[in-house]
């Protein structure tokens, strides 16, 4: 394994269903080793591009490429690759051995051979006493940790996870994220995992690749998406990023103006020179997270805004505050600050002042 290396390459890939087109030409590199997100709303795309690279689709153009190989016509049998659907897709009427064992007998290998490494694949899933068990007789999320194993004890070069936390409660959800990760790592094996849900990619992804109507979008780190979104739908899309339009201005180094309706507002293009190199006058938006906007007084100079508070939700450890501002072109915003400090304090209806760093501030353009 390399991590530097690709493992698997789409290019150009697009996929039709009849005259209706799902995938336009996407371009994707996964790397060796690596957990991949691929994250967006239902009808993006996300299950196809998993569903082509498992042989479970066939490609209407472009080409799938294994350590560069063209595999895009190769049969789903002969794929060194192995899916965790959703809804596990155990046998019912085999134990919990039977079902992680039974690739392996498929493979014609031998009795004793399954049995070491059925035992070692239980193991490692923590499920070494509950092997002469029966599906029905484990809960969700043993049943998920089944259907991994039985997706690793072939070992293939890649694990193919379509959703397969959507039917979890929460806490279980969160418990399987971070066992996931932790088999992952172990395992070294390259994970391709799709799911709709933002705060599971930011938890579980080394990359996250975003994609939106059969386009990819954005491709990194969640670090990347998280605090330089590339474009408008990013930024809406992953977590709950302030964006107030307006057309672009002067550039004072590492930070770029924009003129919008709440005032001029100044924001980093720090390693973004197409933000650099964009025309004065060109529309954008200032994009900012609720963690960075501050109450008067906290904030930078910079970047001062007024406006209602037209909503408080209190979250626990912090409060959430949703602010109009702008007078009649209303902008909807939203604050977050530490309950114990401020939360009490606040009524709805209050006018408060905000600020918020230019390095805590991103430009997109529209």
């Amino acid at each position: 394994m390399n991590q530097n290396s690709d493992l698997l390459t789409l290019r150009s890939v697009s996929k039709s269903y009849g005259t209706v087109p799902v995938l336009y030409g996407i371009d994707l590199a996964i790397r060796d080793g690596e957990f991949l997100t691929v994250l967006g709303p239902s009808g993006s795309g996300k299950t196809t591009v998993l569903r082509l690279i498992g042989g479970l689709e066939p490609l209407t153009s472009g080409e799938i490429r294994l350590d560069g190989q063209d595999i895009s016509g190769m049969p789903i049998n002969r794929r060194p690759f192995n899916t965790v659907f959703q809804d596990y897709a155990l046998f019912p009427h085999l134990t919990v051995a039977g079902n992680v064992g039974y690739g392996l007998s498929v493979r014609r290998v031998p009795r004793k051979e399954i049995s070491r490494r059925v035992a070692e694949a239980l193991e490692l899933v923590q499920l070494g006493r509950f092997a002469d068990r029966f599906p029905a007789q484990l809960s969700g999320g043993q049943r998920q940790r089944v259907a991994l194993a039985r997706a690793l004890i072939c070992q293939p070069r890649l694990v193919l996870l379509d959703e397969p936390l959507a039917a979890l409660d929460l806490e279980l959800r969160r418990q399987m994220q971070e066992f996931l990760k932790s088999i992952q790592r172990e395992v070294k094996t390259t994970f391709l995992f799709v799911t709709h849900d933002q705060e599971e990619a930011i938890g579980m992804a080394d990359r996250i690749c975003v994609m939106q109507a059969g386009h990819i979008r954005q491709l990194g780190t969640p670090h990347e998406l998280y605090y330089k979104p590339n474009c408008e739908f990013v930024a809406r899309f992953f977590g709950e990023n302030n964006l107030v339009a307006g057309t672009l201005g002067e550039i004072r180094g590492e930070f770029r103006a924009i003129e919008t309706a709440l005032g001029r507002l100044v924001c980093s293009v720090n390693g973004q020179p197409h933000l650099k190199a964009a025309a004065a006058g060109a529309s954008g938006f200032a994009a900012f997270r609720p963690e960075a906007l501050h109450l008067a007084g906290d904030g930078n100079a910079d970047n001062r805004l007024s406006g209602t508070i037209a909503d408080l939700a209190f979250a626990g450890s912090s409060t959430v505050a949703t602010i109009t501002a702008g007078g009649d072109v209303a902008h909807r915003l939203r604050l977050r600050f530490p309950s114990r400090v401020d939360g009490s304090a606040l009524r709805v209806g209050e006018t408060v002042a905000l600020s918020f760093a230019p390095h805590e501030g991103h430009l997109v353009l529209a």
